[in-house]
């Protein structure tokens, strides 16, 4: 296949065609990936391949005219495939195969006179940076330096390149590149926005400013505001349209990293950027418009309500007007307002609320988009071409080939976010639009065309249920009552447990478990048996589906070509299963918060998937959730919790001196519980829970920050056991003991418990205190 791809000879596709293959291959993880990279010769020679590639450049004139967007002029089909190619391999094989690799042959380009490999040794470390982020960060130095060097280059593709690769740095290895390289990085971006002679290095430098300042903290980005605002606002004044619309997204990005030290340079940039939005009335201005007013909503929510009250009444009207007229369906200022309008809701709260019956009939149209998709047969030469159209995207099912177009996807899932938004910062206010927004919202839960819409679907569930209920509570809720929030909940929360039960992606998944125990801490209730049955049958569900993925990871590890870098991948696969995990822990705590001891029957069937996690080769992490969920029946349930202590204490005891100081607090805390409500179960225990707890206060490293929380947490079990059970202690020793280790100051919740614990045994003379 390499022979096929490095022959000139044959036809572009043809060589296309055999990259492909190899990529596939590549990516095929389960099949193939540790085969590959054993073969470091083969890899090299891709790499060399894919290098050859982005070496097919011309220097277009209209890339330096820089009149239009168009910043790939020159670039061929060829430099398409190369470009892309280097992105999916460095994905699928990582930085321990590819860095090695690159960093034997892009010298070579970076030492060389022509422009063109300078160029291409850019843009192929910004395109394996994603892939190669672990390993890269550790080279920071020597990669900062490469790129930065570049930025003096004489021809302006290649510092346009420089650039890029900073800008795509600074996303995929920050904030580590901000820290440790603000001193070198933003200077250099500011000076490249000196480039008058060539607009689009200036355009570019200005967008990089963004990425850069995504990933920066304000203490970081404050010191160079001076010198990066005021060449951003000669940029608004003085650029092309192309310069201005990046001067713009920086100025935004800047105030939104910077928030309250940007309010010194309030009044300096607000009047550009209403004059810009008032004045950029040309359809070839329509961007710089839906620029405008994404800046200025960011600048707003930066610097707060008070300073931007007066600017944002002018601003609205704008914005009214605007929507009152008629847009293409391309253009692209609806989808920057519809973000904008909710910006300006964070930023003025309750002040918003005359502002919702504009705003929310265009949000509501967008949100109800439909799918625009195309089906043809997979084997049609006349099938959707994606690489004609930026704006499809094209999958193959079996025998047919769907083509979606991505715009309407992404309109409606910032639709959905902005619902979301609305519900969250508004909470009573929003009740009046719930009857319109639940029927729009609920059926999105299992829209598998577009992950963003499910998560912002998912997301705006408890903000609704939220909502309606303190619409109530404060009678703001056009005379309904509880039965409503009964009956939203009713519509809401069975359709989250379908969700679960069908969503494929892990992360979704956790998503829904987290809204939907944010639902039941707000109608939890309300719910009736039948309900309450069909969510313990789907978190069974969910163990018992996640258990299966582990397993099958767990053989994978077995394979041939099993490594390293496959085995980092599913650490991380692995660690998206604890989350799932974490979040059954937090509903079936809730669950049993709600319900107490009525739960219990539940929490029996539920104990056959729980039990399992307690093993010593289970990970920490499931064992802290699984010791939890016990720690919760036995708070909760008390006397009728007592009836489990037989099969878990042994369990808890022994967890009290688990190498994890997670593991550690949650077991002491549960043997606290255990103590104060026992009973007599407990007392044939307690000398043995003394030895545990005290292991875990006299350790050495008791105090140190990581430890600190069992720490305290063991002093509070002892002060129980001091307290319930002083009949089985030699009183005398323990209890001064106790009170020698006070105050706590580490875990705060706990720390109230055990001095107001303290306070009452003084109180009612359980321990005698001598007057000095």
């Amino acid at each position: 296949m390499l022979q096929i791809a490095e022959a000139d000879s044959l036809e572009e596709s043809t060589r296309h065609l055999a990259i492909e293959f190899v990529i596939t291959l590549a990516e095929a993880r389960e099949r193939a990936p540790g085969m590959m990279r054993k073969l470091p010769q083969f890899i090299s020679r891709l790499f060399a391949i894919l290098m050859k590639m982005l070496l097919d450049i011309e220097d277009e004139p209209a890339w330096h005219a820089a009149e239009s967007e168009d910043e790939d002029a020159g670039e061929t089909t060829n430099y398409s495939v190369g470009q892309e190619c280097l992105d999916r391999l460095s994905i699928s094989l990582g930085g321990n195969t590819i860095v090695p690799v690159a960093s034997e042959q892009l010298p070579a380009y970076l030492a060389a006179p022509e422009w063109q490999k300078h160029h291409a040794a850019l843009i192929a470390l910004a395109q394996i940076a994603e892939g190669c982020a672990k390993v890269m960060i550790k080279n920071l130095e020597q990669v900062v330096a490469m790129v930065l060097n570049s930025f003096q280059d004489p021809h302006p593709r290649v510092r346009w390149a420089a650039i890029n690769a900073i800008g795509q740095l600074s996303t995929d290895l920050g904030p580590d590149l901000q820290v440790q390289y603000h001193q070198s990085v933003l200077p250099a971006l500011a000076g490249a926005m000196d480039d008058f002679q060539n607009p689009r290095v200036q355009a570019h430098a200005a967008s990089a400013v963004l990425n850069f300042s995504e990933n920066c903290t304000p203490d970081i980005l404050t010191p160079y505001l001076d010198g990066v605002v005021s060449k951003l606002l000669v940029l608004l004044q003085n650029g092309k349209q192309m310069v201005q619309e990046g001067a713009l997204t920086a100025l935004a990005s800047v105030a939104d990293s910077s928030q309250e030290h940007f309010q010194k340079y309030y009044d300096a940039v607000m009047p550009y950027l209403k004059a810009i939005l008032v004045n950029a009335t040309d359809k070839s201005n329509r961007m710089l418009r839906a620029k405008s007013m994404e800046c200025i909503s960011l600048v707003g929510m930066a610097v707060g309500k008070e300073k931007f009250r007066e600017d944002a009444k002018q601003v609205m009207e704008v914005l009214m007007a605007l929507q009152g007229s008629h847009m293409e369906t391309d253009d692209p200022t609806t989808s920057y307002m519809l973000q904008a309008w909710a910006r300006l809701c964070k930023c003025l709260g309750q002040d918003f609320l005359p502002y919702m019956s504009v705003v929310m009939p265009p949000l509501l149209q967008s949100a109800q988009l439909k799918p625009d998709v195309t089906i043809t047969s997979a084997d049609d030469d006349n099938d959707i071409d994606d690489s004609d159209d930026d704006s499809m995207e094209t999958i193959t099912l079996g025998d047919k080939r769907i083509g979606i177009k991505t715009s309407v996807l992404e309109e409606k899932a910032t639709a959905c976010n902005m619902l979301c938004c609305y519900a969250d910062e508004l909470k009573e206010g929003f009740f009046p639009w719930i009857d319109q927004v639940a029927p729009t919202l609920v059926p999105l839960l299992k829209f598998y065309f577009h992950e963003e819409v499910r998560k912002a679907a998912v997301s705006a569930m408890p903000e609704l249920l939220r909502s309606a209920k303190l619409a109530i509570e404060k009678g703001q809720a056009q005379g309904r009552n509880e039965t409503y929030v009964k009956q939203l909940s009713d519509y809401i929360v069975p359709a989250l447990v379908e969700a679960l039960h069908k969503e494929p992606d892990t992360e979704i998944c956790a998503n829904i478990l987290d809204a939907l125990n944010e639902c039941l801490q707000t109608s939890g209730p309300l719910l009736d048996e039948s309900q309450v049955k069909s969510i313990v049958e789907e978190i069974k569900q969910v163990i018992t589906a996640s258990s299966s993925r582990k397993r099958e990871r767990a053989e994978r590890t077995k394979a041939e070509d099993f490594d390293a870098e496959e085995q980092e991948l599913i650490k991380e696969e692995n660690e998206q299963e604890e989350e799932v995990f974490d979040q059954v822990g937090e509903i079936i705590g809730t669950l049993i918060k709600t319900f107490k001891a009525s739960f219990l029957p539940f929490f029996d069937e539920l104990a056959l998937y729980l039990t399992p996690m307690w093993a010593k080769d289970k990970t920490p992490e499931e064992r802290r959730i699984a010791i939890c969920i016990f720690d919760e029946v036995a708070e909760q349930c008390r006397e009728a919790a007592v009836k489990y202590y037989d099969t878990f204490l042994p369990f808890l005891l022994e967890a009290c001196n688990d190498e994890n100081p997670d593991v550690r607090q949650a077991a002491v805390y549960g043997l606290g519980v255990c103590s104060e409500f026992g009973g007599a179960v407990i007392k044939p225990l307690v000398g043995e829970a003394l030895s545990r707890l005290n292991a875990v206060i006299q350790h050495p490293n008791a105090q140190q920050s990581e430890n600190v929380m069992a720490y305290d947490n063991a002093i509070s079990a002892l002060g129980k056991i001091s307290q319930f059970h002083r009949d089985r202690i030699d009183a005398a020793q323990v209890i001064p003991a106790w009170l020698n280790c006070l105050p706590i100051k580490g875990d705060l919740v706990e720390a109230k418990v055990v001095h107001e614990q303290l306070c009452s045994m003084v109180e009612s003379k359980f321990i005698e205190v001598t007057p000095l």
